[in-house]
């Protein structure tokens, strides 16, 4: 039995994609990141609604942005892609996990950031590209 105290965080826990899932489906590791050019070997979600937001509007593909509500279902660690590297702590409340993501609802409707935002932080994310600072510990 997990003691309450342990777990890192009780949500809720939101995904943001572009994928169009339904409930009930399961999410998971081992499909093509949004984000490189390979397998991803964990499922990556927030308890935050801005950072499921980036998720969603960042995604791969020309497709509609979704932000699913979200259960892990089984153990799950920070993120170290954002955790210290980034941001002392953990203030974005993200997470990845080997095991799958059950899909418990969609936001039917949420406040995207601004397109000025949204091509700030893809600019941003370009350059580190360029400058080899785009590493995605996975």
């Amino acid at each position: 039995m997990i003691d309450k105290k342990d777990v890192l965080d009780h949500g809720p826990f939101f995904h943001g994609t572009k994928a169009e899932l339904h409930i009930g489906e399961l999410l998971e590791p081992q499909h093509l990141s949004n984000y490189q050019d390979k397998k991803s070997n964990h499922i990556y979600f927030t308890a935050t609604l801005n950072a499921a937001k980036w998720g969603a509007e960042l995604a791969k593909s020309d497709a509609k942005e979704r932000i699913y509500i979200v259960e892990p279902l089984g153990d799950f660690e920070n993120d170290p892609n954002v955790t210290d590297k980034r941001f002392p702590g953990n203030p974005t409340r993200s997470y990845r996990s080997k095991s799958p993501l059950k899909i418990i609802a969609e936001l039917g409707s949420w406040e995207r950031h601004s397109d000025e935002e949204i091509n700030h932080m893809l600019t941003s994310l370009q350059k580190l590209r360029e400058q080899g600072k785009f590493v995605i510990y996975d």
